[in-house]
């Protein structure tokens, strides 16, 4: 029991994180109880989905998985693939977003959802989610943190690493937003579904070659992991393997699952969607 606790302590506290992870469950709470009060529920299985991504994102960042992540190469693909892929997809497959604003006391909505329709917020907001832009920031982050000088940099200074990880995350939550969506360009959705389903091939495919290069090479491309000293006594070569395979085959997996969740969403849509449509559309 006490290993347990031990390792669920922060290796190194982040008061960002904790802060972020509480504003965030407050405030879906909050929206789920007004919900509720105006005779509307938010369902078992969304509330769920909501609250894994937000803890798994506080699991690997704020407890000794993130030690680990600093010690051995495939824990830190793990990390990114939580920060990038799995904890952005379950939180935007909620929609949280008409639930949380649900949950912001009176007195703030209104001028924070005023700040969020300025225009030059918006125009910025277009900007990052043209469909175009947002695949190659999701890819080109992938590639771009696991440059092995710049890893190597990264992996050895704290703010760079806290920036890498948070790039990771905040481009996550606007990318599988972008996918998962459940308005059409109609109802104020920046793509169409069928582009979706294009962009979901597009950001595959880079995946799989970085993926497959990293798992297949027989060079340490990641000399780090010596200095800082792996915690179990596996080859480097055995480290980097798993890592590749985990950059490969569970990223290219969450585009089929989005990509099913996606193609359902088009060719089933009906009521069972307009409530959650409308009160998307009212905020964004």
């Amino acid at each position: 029991m006490q290993s347990i606790i031990t390792w669920l302590a922060p290796w190194e506290f982040s008061p960002t994180v904790l802060v972020a992870c509480l504003l965030f469950c407050g405030l879906y709470l909050a929206g789920m109880l007004a919900c509720r009060r105006a005779g509307s529920s938010t369902g078992f299985w969304r509330n769920s989905s909501f609250f894994t991504g937000i803890i798994l994102i506080y699991m690997v960042l704020q407890t000794h998985f993130d030690y680990y992540a600093q010690h051995m190469f495939w824990i830190h693909r793990l990390q990114h693939l939580v920060l990038h892929h799995l904890a952005p997809f379950l939180i935007m497959l909620t929609v949280p977003q008409a639930v949380m604003a649900s949950g912001i006391p009176q007195r703030l909505r209104r001028p924070l959802i005023s700040l969020w329709r300025n225009r030059g917020v918006q125009a910025v907001y277009r900007i990052i989610q043209q469909p175009f832009l947002a695949t190659f920031m999701f890819v080109g982050l992938i590639y771009f943190w696991l440059m092995p000088s710049l890893h190597y940099k990264a992996m050895l200074d704290v703010s760079l690493y806290n920036l890498m990880n948070w790039s990771m995350l905040l481009d996550g939550l606007l990318f599988w937003w972008l996918i998962l969506d459940p308005r059409s360009p109609a109802e104020g959705a920046r793509t169409g579904f069928g582009t979706r389903l294009l962009l979901l091939w597009a950001i595959m495919i880079p995946q799989l070659i970085l993926g497959s290069y990293i798992a297949l090479s027989h060079s340490d491309l990641y000399t780090v992991y010596a200095i800082c000293g792996r915690i179990w006594p596996i080859s480097p070569i055995t480290d980097q393997h798993i890592g590749g395979l985990i950059t490969w085959i569970p990223s290219c997996m969450m585009s089929v699952v989005a990509a099913l969740i996606v193609f359902g969403r088009w060719t089933r849509r009906g009521p069972r969607y307009s409530s959650v449509v409308k009160n998307t559309a009212t905020l964004i």
